[in-house]
């Protein structure tokens, strides 16, 4: 069976979510909600993590943890199999409550926390459940605005990013997240490196060292080669030429750039390789031209259905 890699060191910061299984409800009843979060609490109690932020979603939760021991899967299993033994009880039932294992992606403390924290906020109000994140009682986004903040929740280091001025930054905050309410915000955890690390190349190739590779040898794990740290872009260059049925050079020179701007896309999605890295090895092109190719195949993906299907063959392969 198929299943991401579970990535675990001192310090590591996630985003963790986990839904229902079949997408069906988690939460029946705001008793149901409050149990969850007295998990938590014992969980911060027992393992030492730190929630910067969460919200409980009907059939789905958002949390935002740090680990300083390392223990995300300690936590992690404690918190779920908990939940899932109270709510077997109390509804009398039996079985899986989750749809598979939690999915836990490591995340680079400065690029992501602000954004992936007002997204985790914003969830409610992009459901449409509510009209603005603080009329939704089950997330963490009182202790952000308001002066009584829950104990369970540490605000310090993502308001510490906007001000360091402890009066003036909740309303920051507040406005920082309100400017998301009408835009059509792109979700971030969709650039995660291999499904599982969130963060510029250099963070990406520092994660990769810590895992270990018996780890990597066990069976199933989705994106093996990604996570190796195979960067040999030439390789997989290669791979793309041998399943589109075309040369190098081909891709390289052809006015049509559908297959260019493929490979770049693959390289940026599968590889830590800098955009000076992909130009290198794309016929010297600069960095700019390889951030607009992938800004632009990407827009494109989302509208070629023919694109699409391609495109998921090659990273079918590239990553298998």
């Amino acid at each position: 069976m198929a299943r991401s890699l579970r990535i675990e060191f001192e310090g590591a910061f996630y985003h963790v979510t986990a839904r229902g299984n079949e997408q069906k409800a988690i939460f029946f009843t705001k008793r149901d909600y409050e149990k969850f979060r007295e998990y938590l609490t014992e969980a911060q109690e027992k393992y030492g993590y730190i929630l910067h932020c969460y919200v409980f979603m009907t059939n789905h939760y958002h949390l935002l943890i740090e680990t300083p021991s390392g223990n995300l899967k300690r936590i992690m299993h404690y918190v779920n199999s908990s939940y899932t033994n109270y709510i077997n009880i109390k509804r009398k039932r039996c079985g899986h409550l989750f749809q598979g294992r939690y999915k836990g992606i490591v995340v680079e403390r400065d690029s992501y926390l602000m954004e992936l924290s007002r997204y985790i906020h914003l969830n409610p109000v992009k459901a449409k459940m509510v009209a603005a994140p603080e009329d939704y009682p089950y997330s963490s986004y009182s202790s952000y605005i308001s002066k009584n903040g829950e104990s369970i929740v540490n605000s310090d280091l993502i308001l510490g990013m906007l001000s360091e001025n402890k009066i003036k930054v909740k309303k920051k905050y507040l406005d920082f997240v309100n400017a998301g309410i009408d835009q059509d915000l792109e979700n971030p955890l969709k650039k995660a490196y291999a499904g599982l690390i969130l963060g510029g190349s250099t963070f990406i190739k520092e994660v990769l060292k810590k895992i270990k590779q018996t780890d990597l040898e066990m069976e199933g794990i989705i994106a093996r080669r990604a996570l190796q740290g195979l960067d040999n872009g030439d390789e997989i260059i290669e791979q793309i030429c041998k399943l589109l049925r075309v040369r190098k050079n081909d891709i390289i020179q052809s006015k049509d750039k559908t297959h260019r701007d493929l490979a770049i896309y693959v390289l940026k999605k599968y590889t830590a390789m800098t955009n000076k890295e992909i130009g290198q090895i794309l016929n010297g092109l600069s960095s700019v031209i390889v951030t607009k190719a992938h800004q632009r195949f990407s827009i494109k993906l989302k509208g070629d259905k023919k694109l699409n299907k391609k495109t998921q063959r090659i990273l079918s392969h590239v990553r298998a």
